[in-house]
C-alpha cells in the first residue's frame, strides 16, 4: 500500500471521514467517535484530547495534560511528523488500513506522539512536565521514550510493548521498530551513551542495542539480537552478540518490513 497523504490537514480529513462512515456502520460507537474525533476540527486538537484521556490519572487529569499536548501539538513542525507518522504506519503495518486505526488504537503511534510532546517540553526547560509525560506514558502504554532523546519523522513502532530509548539516542527519519526493543546505555556512565539509529533502518522484536554506537543507514537489526558495536550501512546483524550476515532485501528495510535473514532467502 502506498499512499500519497502527507499533509496533516489530508490526514486529517481522511480520519474524519473515516469516522463518519464507521459512526454509520457501527452506532454503537457514535458516542466514542464523536469524542475522539468528530467534535474537532484538526488534528491538534484531536490528538491532544485523546492523548490526554489516555494518559489521565487521578493526580495528573486530562484537564492538566490536554493544554501542553495541545501547545506542543500545535507546532507545524511537530504537527508534520506526526502526520507522517500516521502516514508511516498506513504504509508498512499491514494490518492497518485506516488513517484512523492508529490514531485511535495503536499505542506505539499514540506513545511516540506523547514523547513529541514531551520532548517539546524538554527543549522549552518544563522538564518536570516532560518527565510526568514520560511517566505517564510508561504506566499506560509499556513504553519508556526519554523526553531529551531525538527521534526524526515517518518513524513506526509496531506495538510497542516493552520499548526503551534512552536520553541520548538518536532515531532518524523513516525508522521501523517492533516490540520490545531497547536503544540502552552501558554502565553508569553519563553524557553521550545511547545508541544512534539512522535513517531507514528495521530493529526487529526483542533486539537490544547498547552504548554510544551507531546503526548505519539501511540497516536491519534481527528479532532478539544483542547489538554491542556500530553496524555498518545496509547491512543486516544478527545473534548474540550480533555480527554481520549479510544485506538486507533493499535500501531501506524499514520500509518493506521483511524480517527474514539472508540465508533465509532462495
Amino acid at each position: 500500500m502506498n499512499h500519497s497523504i502527507s499533509l496533516p490537514k489530508e490526514i486529517w480529513e481522511r480520519i474524519y471521514s473515516e469516522a463518519s462512515l464507521s459512526e454509520k456502520s457501527e452506532p454503537i460507537l457514535a458516542g466514542y467517535l464523536h469524542d475522539t474525533i468528530l467534535k474537532y476540527n484538526d488534528l491538534n486538537s484531536a490528538l491532544s484530547a485523546h492523548l490526554a484521556n489516555k494518559l489521565a490519572s487521578a493526580s495528573a487529569p486530562a484537564s492538566m495534560l490536554n493544554p501542553a499536548l495541545n501547545a506542543s501539538f500545535s507546532d507545524p513542525k511537530i504537527l508534520n511528523k506526526i502526520a507522517h507518522d500516521i502516514q508511516a504506519t498506513v504504509d508498512r503495518d499491514s494490518a492497518c488500513n485506516l488513517f484512523s486505526t492508529p490514531f485511535l488504537h495503536f499505542k506505539g503511534f499514540l506513545s511516540l506522539q506523547a514523547y513529541r510532546a514531551s520532548h517539546s517540553l524538554w527543549a522549552e526547560g518544563k522538564k518536570s512536565m516532560a518527565l510526568l509525560l514520560q511517566h505517564r506514558v510508561s504506566v499506560a502504554f509499556a513504553v519508556d521514550i526519554h523526553p531529551a532523546a531525538v527521534i526524526g519523522s515517518g518513524v513506526m513502532i509496531d506495538h510497542a510493548t516493552g520499548l526503551v530509548i534512552g536520553e541520548t539516542a538518536v532515531v532518524e527519519d523513516s525508522v521501523s521498530i517492533m516490540q520490545s526493543v531497547t536503544l540502552g546505555g552501558t554502565g553508569k556512565d553519563s553524557g553521550d551513551r545511547h545508541p544512534k539509529i539512522r535513517k531507514g533502518v528495521l530493529i526487529g522484536p526483542g533486539a537490544t542495542i547498547l552504548g554510544n554506537i551507531e546503526v548505519g543507514e539501511g540497516a536491519m537489526v534481527a528479532a532478539a539480537s544483542v547489538v554491542l558495536k556500530s553496524v555498518k550501512p545496509h547491512t543486516v546483524v544478527a545473534g548474540v552478540p550480533a555480527s554481520e550476515i549479510g544485506a538486507p532485501d533493499s535500501d531501506f528495510p524499514s520500509q518493506e518490513m521483511l524480517h527474514n535473514l539472508p540465508s533465509d532467502r532462495e
